[in-house]
């Protein structure tokens, strides 16, 4: 096998065996669990490794789509796809009390434009989605896996950021928010060594003032926390 298959090889198995979040059991709310019983047929998309999404058939249109990694409860994910409907989203949750509050909002709102994958992103984005296809990607605080021996774990590094790169269209941006700011150092220098994406910034990214608040953001700011920004996009 040549040194390039090894690598291609390492960086797949990586991909499948190290998990960037772990499933924790959360009791959900009756509301939540009416909306996913109800709902998730209309509004959420089912895995199939061997078939290619067509965001045009998906959303009945051919505007720019959107994909959030690990949206959590879906506060900011609702209310930003809310305020532009001129731009398609797909939100991507293994929490299920998360999928089941935003389907509310989803019904709720009348939001023809967001879609929902309770599933592994990587796996997802791997079998899924193809090259260049993306218009944008928000990781909105992540689990940042504070100890080391849990820096693996993290999402935005390589190779990670190297999928992340592939499905992006030219144009297309990377958009991370962390409370957690040795995250955002970790993760400035692998997103600067991730081919194919430039940083729009000097450095952290200015506050975007189209993203809504999150609730761990809140939480980080109550527990005095600095909220870092950081934005690449693909060249």
């Amino acid at each position: 096998m040549s040194d390039v298959q090894n690598q291609n090889s390492s960086e797949n198995s990586f991909r499948r065996e190290i998990k960037t979040y772990v499933l924790r059991i959360g009791r959900m709310t009756d509301a939540q669990e009416r909306a996913y019983k109800e709902l998730s047929a209309k509004w959420c998309l089912g895995f199939d490794e061997n078939k290619k999404l067509d965001f045009k058939e998906i959303f009945g249109n051919e505007n720019p789509v959107v994909i959030e990694i690990g949206f959590g409860m879906g506060d900011a994910t609702w209310q930003i796809a809310k305020n532009n409907p001129d731009t398609n989203y797909l939100g991507i949750e293994v929490h299920r009390p998360g999928v089941g509050k935003l389907l509310n909002h989803i019904e709720a709102e009348g939001l023809t434009n967001l879609r929902i994958f309770e599933y592994d992103a990587l796996e997802v984005l791997d079998k899924m989605i193809d090259d260049g296809s993306v218009d944008g990607f928000h990781i909105f605080f992540p689990d940042p896996w504070p100890k080391k021996k849990h820096h693996k774990r993290r999402m935005v590094q390589r190779p990670r950021t190297n999928l992340i790169a592939k499905k992006l269209k030219t144009g297309g941006y990377l958009y991370f928010v962390t409370d957690w700011y040795p995250y955002a150092e970790f993760a400035l220098e692998e997103l600067k060594l991730t081919e194919g994406l430039k940083n729009r910034y000097e450095g952290f990214a200015e506050k975007q003032p189209w993203r809504s608040q999150t609730k761990f953001e809140r939480k980080g700011e109550a527990a005095d926390r600095v909220i870092t920004e950081i934005m690449f996009e693909k060249i």
